[in-house]
């Protein structure tokens, strides 16, 4: 099957397209930086430098490659976050999920792809009711700015992916990744931050996460390419969704740094601002019994308490 991947050098990309290209698969791997180009080789598929915003330049590109799916992985992240500047660090990344997903569902109808599977977030579902979600739970739209941007990128995201006519659309709501190349592995942000006890339990740690391993991540979408329902919305988290007062502690200790401090919201406040808060305090954890279910997929790493000290492979 000829695939086409937006964001092959990304996160998930890179452990993505070579899962591809093992299984048989003729992939071409999207990237915006011609200087990794040799990586997107190295990982066995043929490079397409870029732009997603470059709507003329993106059509040729997968009209070139002529794909029967196109794979939407691309994000604009930067490589340590701050909630603090929350609203200029993420506008990137709202305009691409907005714009840029608009750009390539066009580009693969153009093309004339049958399916597009595309990553979507699986924690910005409102923070009210129950504590674990399933697809049918409505997002958090009513969020203060600008986190209700970001909810805003997703639905638009969202729909132009699954009700696009002639197009079948997969879309995952992926968890909080960890492993190999994220900012929870022994080299990321997040785990340096833990390390200096910047990451603190912020009002008891109440706010409930899914974590979905960066493999794990990508065996789901290998199994979206052709699998699931077309139109439908899949959570890809693993089976244990859990307060950051469990996880926290356990994740620090993995890493080999000391336990987290607790602070009240207020002091949450000040220190990594609103988003910090809402997210430690409010965050609702996902269900992956659809996924597995339709996908016929379940995670290798069933939980993040033996998934966050695995080795990197």
């Amino acid at each position: 099957m000829k695939i086409f991947v937006a964001g092959a050098t990304g996160v998930i990309g890179r452990r993505l397209v070579p899962m591809l290209v093992r299984s048989g698969h003729e992939v071409t791997g999207m990237t915006r930086r011609s200087e990794r180009s040799g990586q997107v080789e190295a990982m066995g598929a043929l490079p397409a430098v870029c732009d997603v915003f470059d709507a003329p330049a993106l059509e040729a590109a997968v009209a070139a490659a002529s794909p029967e799916v196109v794979i939407h992985e691309l994000t604009d992240l930067p490589a340590a976050l701050d909630p603090r500047k929350y609203e200029s660090q993420m506008a990137g990344n709202d305009r691409l999920r907005s714009e840029g997903t608009a750009n390539l569902v066009a580009a693969a109808r153009a093309a004339g792809a049958k399916r597009i599977v595309a990553q979507s977030i699986a924690f910005a579902y409102t923070p009210s009711g129950p504590a674990i979600k399933t697809e049918s739970d409505p997002l958090f739209d009513d969020a203060p700015f600008p986190w209700s941007r970001a909810v805003a990128a997703l639905h638009d995201l969202e729909h132009a992916v699954t009700q696009t006519a002639g197009i079948e659309g997969i879309v995952l709501r992926y968890g909080f990744f960890y492993g190999p190349g994220t900012a929870y592995a022994a080299d990321g942000h997040l785990c340096r931050e833990v390390a200096k006890r910047r990451i603190p339990l912020i009002g008891g740690g109440t706010g409930v996460f899914s974590f979905i391993q960066i493999d794990d991540a990508a065996t789901a979408t290998v199994a979206a390419i052709d699998g699931g329902t077309p139109g439908a919305i899949y959570n890809i988290v693993d089976d244990e969704p859990a307060p950051g007062s469990e996880w926290i502690p356990v994740y620090a200790e993995a890493m080999g740094a000391k336990p987290p401090r607790r602070v009240p919201r207020w002091l949450g406040r000040m220190i990594g601002g609103r988003t910090a808060v809402m997210m430690m305090t409010q965050t609702r954890g996902a269900s992956n019994e659809r996924a597995k279910k339709e996908l016929g997929w379940s995670p290798r790493y069933p939980s993040w308490r033996t998934g966050f000290g695995a080795p990197a492979t």
